[in-house]
């Protein structure tokens, strides 16, 4: 699914509009209903509507739905505000509908406001303004926005919350940005509806198919999309009915210093659940013992110091790297690790201590091979970057800008974790869940990619299908055994069924 942006989304109304052929009040009407649709569901004998309705085209969808819930015998009052005298066209052509079928249920506001009483028997509409949106709300809207939320009324977003913009928010004033329960958006998802900080805003979202051209949305090119099942199914690899251990990969994992086998037990455990022939863990010696235990399928390469990462492995006889979970931050880790990667001819993964090794060591960032594949948490990007960011938004920013810097792939994780390519296209993942928040989810994630690469993935494929086979594990995980109960070991677990869906579910 792709996300266009303002701009672009104003192009696909038009080309709509044009090539379909339908009026553009005609396309307001077929929303309307769609909002409408949706909008029962919240009704009961008590639920009064009470719509505000700003001056463009978001109000023009607002009123519109005014009279199709009228029409349905369900109470409705629309507050239109009109207080530069200026409407849109089609908004204006809405205002005219209603006022001849339902004068009662329009209040048209030109100077002074006196707000309507909003209960918790109340569903408040909100159509002020939706993705046309570019500067703050000030002034008596900003006010209106206020008055809602203090409110004890539903609050259901037509398109977006009123006062949030649909890309960059960094500059916006948060406190009259509409905190809906709900948010109707039509066509697609919006960037901003991505960002964790924006999900207090946006609420449930639901997204409404309102008949937008597929032509036009399949022809034009999109910085953002979200990951869906055939873009993964596409990309998946069979396996040879005559395949051996030798044909399907030979992974290396360097992971794990005193008191952190478990990372290393984690993301051995997960690599080899994503289809590798063979994998080679390269540990201290005070974990040997553990990972001969914990995971009897991989070899142990043991390092030379008994605690900590200290000498780089010839990496020649291998397919893929991954390093990082469980290492440390030593200063000879650092070296070693830095030596490990430069040394290396084959795909790599950098996670974890790897990255935080990086962040303190920032002018190794341009030393890195094109191609690497880095997959930070939000306070790792923060420290690669060396700078706190002003809200999600920048931190994506960021990332991406990093991601064509290093020619490589900057995996953001998150809820909808973000695949940054090094043409700057960005990724977002579909599948995963809250219950995953925790403690060796990231190296089950390091685990998993480092598989795929050395099972022949290429990295743009191996960090698409890796996140969001990791993110639906999770999801079944989740479904079986509840989110709170959820830990990084049960990721894997359920890593089979994740595979299975994926492949053979075609």
């Amino acid at each position: 699914m792709k996300i266009f942006t303002a701009s672009q989304i104003h192009d696909l109304d038009r080309y709509t509009i044009e090539h379909e052929p339908i009026s553009s009040v005609a396309l307001m009407e077929r929303a309307a209903v769609a909002l409408k649709k949706e909008l029962l569901g919240f009704c009961n004998e008590e639920t009064e509507f009470i719509v505000f309705a700003g001056p463009g085209n978001n109000g023009g969808d607002a009123l519109a739905v005014t009279r199709l819930l009228r029409d349905e015998g369900v109470k409705a009052v629309a507050y239109l505000f009109n207080v530069s005298g200026k409407l849109s066209d089609d908004c204006a052509a809405n205002r005219d509908r209603l006022k001849a079928k339902y004068a009662d249920a329009l209040k048209e506001i030109t100077q002074e406001f006196e707000p309507p009483k909003l209960t918790s028997d109340v569903v408040v509409v909100d159509g002020l303004f939706g993705s046309g949106l570019s500067k703050p709300l000030t002034g008596g809207f900003a006010a209106v926005v206020r008055y809602i939320n203090q409110s004890d009324a539903k609050v259901v977003s037509i398109d977006l919350p009123s006062g949030l913009m649909p890309e960059d928010n960094m500059y916006n004033v948060r406190q009259n940005i509409i905190e809906a329960d709900v948010t109707l958006t039509l066509g697609m998802k919006k960037l901003c509806m991505m960002l964790a900080d924006n999900q207090q805003y946006v609420g449930e979202l639901r997204v409404l198919d309102i008949g937008l051209s597929r032509d036009f949305i399949r022809d034009t090119d999109a910085q953002y999309e979200v990951v869906d099942e055939m873009m993964v199914r596409c990309r998946m690899l069979s396996r040879d009915k005559f395949a051996h251990k030798g044909t399907m990969g030979h992974a290396l994992l360097v992971a794990g210093s005193y008191g952190m086998a478990g990372a290393a037990l984690l993301a051995s455990k997960a690599c080899l659940r994503s289809g590798v022939g063979k994998l080679t863990v390269h540990t201290p010696l005070c974990n040997s013992t553990i990972m001969q235990l914990g995971v009897p399928e991989a070899v142990v390469d043991v390092d030379r110091d008994e605690e900590s990462f200290s000498q780089a492995v010839d990496s020649s006889r291998y397919d893929a790297l991954g390093i990082g979970p469980g290492l440390g931050t030593l200063e000879t880790a650092a070296v070693a690790m830095m030596t490990q990667i430069r040394s290396s001819k084959v795909p790599v993964v950098i996670d974890a201590d790897a990255l935080n090794i990086l962040a303190v060591h920032r002018a190794w960032l341009q030393q890195l091979p094109d191609g690497m594949i880095l997959t930070p948490h939000p306070k790792e990007m923060d420290k690669l970057c060396d700078t706190a960011p002003a809200d999600d938004y920048d931190r994506l920013m960021k990332a991406s800008d990093l991601a064509q810097r290093l020619r490589g792939y900057i995996i953001l994780k998150g809820h909808y974790s973000a695949l940054c390519m090094p043409d700057g296209k960005i990724y977002f993942n579909s599948t995963g869940n809250a219950g995953m928040a925790t403690a060796g989810s990231g190296d089950v994630l390091t685990g998993i990619i480092t598989g795929l690469l050395a099972r022949g993935y290429v990295p743009a494929d191996a960090a698409l299908v890796g996140m969001y086979l990791h993110g639906l594990a999770g999801d079944y995980a989740a479904r079986d055994l509840g989110m709170e109960s959820l830990i990084a070991g049960d990721i894997i677990k359920y890593l089979p069924k994740a595979f299975s869906y994926s492949l053979y579910n075609r």
